[in-house]
């Protein structure tokens, strides 16, 4: 099929960018969209032109380092996918889609649809960790955890890390990212030890990297790739409140 492709082109942080217009002829529907993306900077290399850069790694949905906006969505318009599973078959014959990067203070562009993401790493080594010395594994079943707990806390673990919430959000807000790391540790007992020193640190990195202030939108959670429930900031809050 044919698709028209409106793409940010940006050389550096400091630069000014802009979209650009590629046409391709010969998409494939079964083509992943980051492969897609790889046929046109094929084409581009042989026309001795500047390929597209774009962040990618692990291509399975894990590593989270492929985020991009497409079509006014962070990893495209389709529900709990990333953007290296999304299909190419989502999209029509003749369709015009808009690729950008993210657009948050915290996020500067490095180049093209490339952004900076390490204010999420310096948030995770404020205080997402547990710093206990355990020596041997111990026993499985000698410290019980409730069924409900423990779920929940997997189910918070599972964020990638993206950006797509601090993307999707109007105050570019990074709650729902602190919040999955804190209900993570907030609900296993290894993880109470130093609750209130963690949140504490994190929600204070969090807003000194200059991300906004969460209004309760949802939008966070409706685009998250991993479905990360938006009653985990109430989590946070909850476990910011009683570290005072």
């Amino acid at each position: 099929m044919k698709v028209v492709l409106k793409i940010w082109r940006q050389k550096n942080s400091t630069s000014k960018g802009n979209f650009v217009t590629y046409r391709m002829d010969d998409v494939s529907t079964g083509m992943s969209f980051l492969e897609m993306l790889d046929s046109l900077n094929k084409r581009l290399i042989e026309e001795d032109k500047d390929p597209v850069a774009f962040d990618h790694d692990c291509r399975e949905g894990i590593c989270g380092s492929c985020g991009m906006y497409i079509n006014g969505h962070p990893h495209g318009p389709v529900p709990a996918v990333t953007t290296c599973h999304l299909s190419m078959r989502y999209f029509g014959d003749g369709d015009t889609i808009w690729v950008e990067p993210w657009r948050a203070k915290p996020f500067p562009v490095i180049k093209d649809l490339i952004v900076d993401r390490s204010a999420f790493d310096k948030i995770q080594v404020a205080g997402a960790f547990i710093s206990v010395n355990t020596g041997s594994a111990p026993e499985a079943n000698s410290i019980l955890v409730p069924r409900k707990n423990s779920d929940t806390a997997f189910d918070s673990s599972i964020c990638i890390g993206c950006g797509a919430c601090v993307a999707a959000c109007k105050n570019a807000s990074a709650m729902l990212f602190v919040a999955a790391r804190i209900s993570q540790f907030a609900l296993l007992p290894q993880g109470r030890i130093e609750a209130k020193e963690r949140v504490r640190v994190m929600v204070e990195t969090m807003d000194q990297l200059g991300f906004g202030s969460c209004s309760n939108t949802g939008a966070c959670e409706a685009e998250c790739p991993k479905q990360i429930k938006l009653n985990n900031i109430a989590r946070l809050n909850r476990e910011y409140y009683k570290a005072f």
